[in-house]
């Protein structure tokens, strides 16, 4: 009984997925292993979720929640100013200056956008190395495509916490 719950458990409701790359430094480094939830999970702005594999993305990935549907995203290119709704967003996770001026010549959306309906945006915490909805080949993306909600860092053990 105690195997069929396990399980179940990491089946349905906890899966653990592992950090790739830069894209979210300094809040989650590659290596990290996550603890994440999937069980009647609806998105919510500051989220961290993981993407499971899309049309537009290579392998999943892990980013951050900026906007939900209906809500309207523009970025300041020269200030690294991120609006949602015209008000800029405040970024408490994020260190140093950003220019969020990407470090390849791959198309990026124009701005102001509206993130339509059963869609997210989001976008890296390490923004000048994240391939995110900035990009026209990630773009919106379907909610149907989220993994899961980021819970917890539990590998490696002296980095065991939330994650925020």
């Amino acid at each position: 009984m105690a195997v069929i719950a396990v399980v179940l458990i990491f089946t349905f409701l906890i899966r653990v997925v592992t950090v790739s790359g830069a894209s979210m430094e300094p809040t989650l480094f590659s290596g990290d292993k996550l603890l994440v939830s999937s069980f009647f999970y609806q998105p919510q702005q500051g989220d961290v979720v993981v993407l499971r594999r899309t049309s537009g993305l290579a392998k999943p990935i892990v980013k951050r929640v900026i906007a939900l549907p209906g809500q309207i995203v523009d970025i300041d290119y020269e200030t690294g100013t991120v609006l949602v709704d015209g008000e800029p967003l405040e970024e408490p996770y994020l260190h140093g200056e950003l220019t969020l001026r990407p470090l390849t010549s791959e198309p990026l959306l124009e701005f102001p956008q509206t993130v339509p309906e059963g869609h997210i945006f989001v976008l890296g915490d390490n923004r000048d190395v994240s391939e995110d909805s900035r990009f026209v080949s990630v773009g919106m993306v379907d909610q149907r495509y989220i993994f899961g909600k980021a819970e917890w860092i539990v590998f490696p053990f002296d980095r065991i916490e939330r994650v925020e």
